[in-house]
């Protein structure tokens, strides 16, 4: 499965509306980087936050998720309480074509401040806003900044297209739209 280059992702993103926005280079000055990058695309995170909180002394259970779990936060900044959790979303929409996987690894400039971000597989022919599980690994509060760089894309295109798609199966997170919460 090779990776795909800045080339092809550019070309997929402007004529094929893969990424939209998209942001054709990578921008540095006064924020964690975002954009086009050699073998990837570091996507933004938006404003919008769920952050997980023990108030209501709910129960995380992803077949009956309880939203008194988290509290909604829209800001320029969210602070992840130690040793925690939130949700958010990415300011980009995606359009994965049928042949190929991605795959989502941290930044290092937060990898390095104790932030993990995990974010599962965009399937072929998956689309939507991605939904980003932000963890917060120290015993120290952490800031993240919104509209700036979380988590880098990167693309692997298969031999062929895939058999069954994403969107063949229908898939529960198809199109989605903001933060999606756990669904069966």
């Amino acid at each position: 499965m090779p990776i795909l280059s800045d080339r092809w992702i550019r070309e997929q993103a402007q004529n094929h509306g893969m990424i939209e926005p998209f942001s054709e280079k990578q921008v540095r000055e006064g924020v964690i980087s975002y954009g086009l990058s050699s073998y990837g695309y570091d996507l933004r995170v938006s404003d919008e936050f769920k952050i997980f909180t023990n108030v209501n002394s709910a129960v995380i259970d992803p077949k009956d998720f309880d939203e008194r779990s988290f509290v909604s936060v829209q800001s320029d900044s969210v602070i992840v309480p130690p040793n925690s959790f939130a949700l958010a979303r990415s300011v980009e929409y995606f359009r994965i074509p049928r042949n190929v996987l991605t795959i989502c690894v941290g930044k290092s400039t937060y990898a390095r401040c104790g932030i993990i971000v995990n974010v599962t597989p965009f399937e072929p022919e998956w689309e939507g806003f991605v939904t980003l599980e932000i963890s917060n690994t120290t015993p120290l509060p952490a800031r993240v900044y919104a509209n700036e760089g979380l988590c880098q894309i990167l693309f692997f295109e298969g031999n062929e297209p895939c058999e069954v798609s994403y969107a063949d199966r229908k898939g529960k997170y198809q199109k989605q739209q903001g933060i999606v919460l756990p669904r069966l």
